[in-house]
């Protein structure tokens, strides 16, 4: 047995740890497997559900990265790892996925990644293979599961972010806000909102024949695509990139991945992070618009997020007059007042 595996996670709070103790057991060395626990770490403060493991097993070290999530999320993670990545021959490029297991009463379920190490992808200072490497793992993933058979199996798993994710956020966050009645102070905050959300409403049409006309067709998403869910590793045969996290896979034009990548890179990186995925998708026969059709693109993205954000503390203002809902509403407002094209305009010369 694993000395100090009973002891896991202990006092955390953690559902499930039973179902999780057992799983590591078998997956470290079957039930006759000796070793011992030599250290945890919890990876996300806030969360408190994904923690850093380390054994030693046999005279190694053996490091893996366990994570708690809703059951649905946690199926939608599996068809990622075991069907959806190898049914486009990429399975060696996702979630390196070794077990899961449901806790008892299926309140959630645990799963056990293999850990990657400190190889995520760094976008302050990026450096161009690194870059390029994970660039062409997204197009390959992009282009090979665009119009796929099993399109219908990742929107009704994961969803739709196309313009319907639009349409339904703005809309939604609009009934949100309008059943806060707030007190005088927070009367410009509700209005201000609500004036930008109309707004958006009465672009939808605009906007929808924007991603007709320019999206392209619709594929698999991994729909986070922040660079700390992107690793890439040195090996043998050269620079491997894998992408992890999946929770948010999903069905959706290319853009709105590729407007989530892009915006965790400092301005003036972004033409040519894109133009590595212009060339990239271009050797499958995909052609990207142009810099101001992929803006209008990525603001409908970039927005439709932003709504999404709203529903939520309107909710809990409604509902439970949750005095965090105010400070959050008031942060969202500000992303709308500062935000700016992925894509940054050239200024305009003078004579």
């Amino acid at each position: 047995m694993i000395e100090g595996l009973d002891k896991i996670l202990e006092g955390s709070g953690q559902p499930g740890l039973v179902e999780l103790r057992e799983l590591l057991q078998e997956l470290l060395g079957g039930r006759d497997g000796a070793g011992r626990v030599i250290g945890q770490d919890a990876l996300q403060q806030r969360a408190q559900r994904v923690f850093r493991l380390r054994f030693g097993v046999n005279g190694q070290t053996r490091s893996v990265v366990v994570k708690r999530l809703k059951p649905a999320i946690a199926r939608r993670d599996e068809l990622v790892a075991n069907r959806w990545l190898p049914a486009i021959g990429l399975s060696e490029t996702g979630p390196p996925l070794l077990g899961s297991v449901a806790e008892r009463s299926g309140a959630c379920v645990w799963h056990v990644y293999e850990d990657l190490g400190q190889w995520e992808l760094d976008p302050r200072q990026p450096d161009h293979e690194r870059v390029r490497a994970v660039v062409e793992l997204i197009a390959r993933l992009h282009t090979r599961f665009a119009g796929h058979a099993l399109l219908g199996e990742v929107r009704l798993h994961g969803g739709d972010v196309g313009i319907r994710f639009y349409e339904s956020n703005v809309r939604d966050a609009i009934y949100g806000l309008q059943g806060w009645q707030p007190a005088t102070p927070h009367r410009a905050l509700r209005d201000s909102l609500l004036g930008r959300l109309y707004k958006l409403r009465e672009e939808l049409p605009r906007r929808a024949q924007a991603e007709a006309d320019c999206g392209g067709p619709e594929t698999l998403l991994h729909g986070d695509l922040w660079t700390i869910n992107v690793f890439v590793i040195p090996t043998a045969g050269g620079l491997r990139a894998r992408l992890i996290d999946w929770d948010h896979a999903a069905v959706g034009p290319a853009s709105y991945d590729l407007s989530t990548f892009l915006l965790r890179f400092p301005a003036e990186h972004r033409r040519w992070v894109l133009d590595l995925y212009r060339k990239a998708v271009a050797g499958a026969g995909r052609h990207l618009p142009g810099e101001p059709e992929l803006n209008r693109l990525f603001e409908t993205h970039e927005y439709a997020r932003f709504a999404n954000r709203i529903i939520w503390p309107a909710i809990a203002l409604v509902m439970d007059r949750a005095a965090w809902g105010v400070e959050a509403l008031a942060e969202i407002d500000g992303w709308f007042g500062q935000f700016e094209p992925v894509l940054p305009v050239a200024a305009e010369l003078t004579v």
